[in-house]
């Protein structure tokens, strides 16, 4: 369900005087002027995700003068948000993000309409969330909704602002399927589940999801405005740790199968099934035994012997460690495996259990039979078990 955030009264794209002289640097721009800043106020567009890129870009927007703007998102405000996700602040912790959002922004600039989307994008809502924005700015981060924004822009016709963000690294498109190729053109399939670790996962330097977000803004606005050459066909990458951009040329696939000549997707999908497993791999994939923090424990108080084994970086190992823990980073388990008995009880863990479940895989495939996942990580252990180890 929407809720909206009331604007200051004024005419169909009809600028005030107070609104003149706060736009009044983009008015003495020939290549915005009056008529450019009327098109912004007239301007509807949505932002997906109210998190890292869509900070920036929301805050951006808002300030610039865009008429209404949409916002999909139902998370709440976490402290692990606030080195990066600058539209919130302390206070907000624990706040819908919405809610925390529209603060900020009737704070920036009270002129703008601004429609909260309190709910999970999915194939059954975003038609409709979409059909009435001029442009879509992606700010997720995964691929499944990175795939649905895509489908539902190429068949309302839309153009998707995208961006992405990964440690020091982003990259900034305009996918048109009008004017250009889309994102399946670019990515036809999804990476396989796992490879490419989430922010929480992998992190991000704080300030890129703000440079990255800026250049998003900026996209969308040059769409509005009319002026200048989008992103479209182009693939921007930006090496925050070595301050290099590099340039690719992106082509239209004329076999995609949402935008090509003959397109085989006419409807939204099931993306968590299409980014998932699928085929052989479902065929292959083994059930990992877990055990809960609170079960691990009362082994570690009956002295039960069982060898506990940490797949995560050495720099998050610095972070916190759960006691009697070895040290072996996901990527050294094949080579380092023989250092394991197999006869030995084995638990496996790291942040939050999903690289550990790679591992544990892994050795029973290996032939590692005494052996099972900490379910939740140290995330767990913190909550479970000792509420004084650090979270990150």
């Amino acid at each position: 369900m929407a809720t909206t955030t009331t604007a200051t009264a004024t005419g169909p794209g009809q600028l005030s005087k107070e609104e003149i002289l706060r736009y009044s640097r983009h008015l003495i721009m020939p290549e915005v002027g009056m008529d450019g800043q009327q098109k912004l106020k007239q301007a509807k567009v949505l932002t997906i995700g109210a998190g890292g890129l869509g900070s920036p870009l929301a805050l951006y927007l808002a300030a610039a003068g865009v008429g209404r703007l949409g916002m999909v998102d139902f998370d709440v405000v976490d402290f692990t948000n606030l080195q990066r996700q600058i539209i919130h602040g302390t206070d907000d912790v624990g706040r819908l993000k919405l809610d925390s959002a529209k603060d900020t922004i009737r704070d920036i600039n009270p002129n703008v309409e601004v429609v909260g989307y309190g709910e999970r994008l999915t194939s059954a809502n975003a038609l409709e969330i979409f059909k009435d924005y001029d442009v879509i700015a992606d700010g997720t981060d995964n691929f499944p909704t990175r795939y649905l924004v895509n489908d539902a822009c190429v068949l309302l016709g839309k153009p998707n602002a995208y961006g992405s963000i990964f440690r020091f690294e982003g990259q900034i498109s305009v996918f048109d399927a009008s004017r250009g190729p889309c994102y399946r053109c670019l990515y036809p399939e999804p990476p396989p589940p796992g490879l490419v670790p989430s922010c929480a996962e992998g992190g991000v330097l704080g300030v890129l999801p703000g440079i990255v977000g800026c250049f998003q803004a900026l996209e969308t606005i040059k769409l509005i405005l009319g002026n200048g050459s989008p992103l479209i066909g182009r693939l921007l990458l930006f090496d925050a740790l070595q301050m290099k951009f590099r340039e690719l040329k992106l082509r239209k696939n004329p076999e995609c199968p949402i935008c090509g000549t003959n397109p085989t997707i006419k409807e939204l999908i099931d993306y968590e099934e299409f980014c998932g497993i699928r085929g052989e791999e479902a065929v292959s994939q083994i059930a990992v035994p877990e055990l809960t923090a609170t079960e691990v424990k009362k082994m570690m108080d009956e002295k039960k012997p069982f060898v506990l084994i940490d797949v995560r970086e050495p720099h998050e190992y610095q972070i916190c460690k759960i006691p009697g823990s070895k040290l072996i980073p996901l990527g050294e388990v094949a080579r380092r495996m023989h250092e394991l008995n197999s006869a030995d009880e084995i638990v496996v863990h790291c942040r939050s259990g999903q690289r550990s479940a790679e591992a544990v895989e892994f050795l029973m495939k290996a032939g590692f039979g005494k052996i099972h996942n900490l379910k939740g990580g140290v995330l767990a252990w913190s909550d479970e078990v000792d509420p004084t180890m650090p979270k990150y």
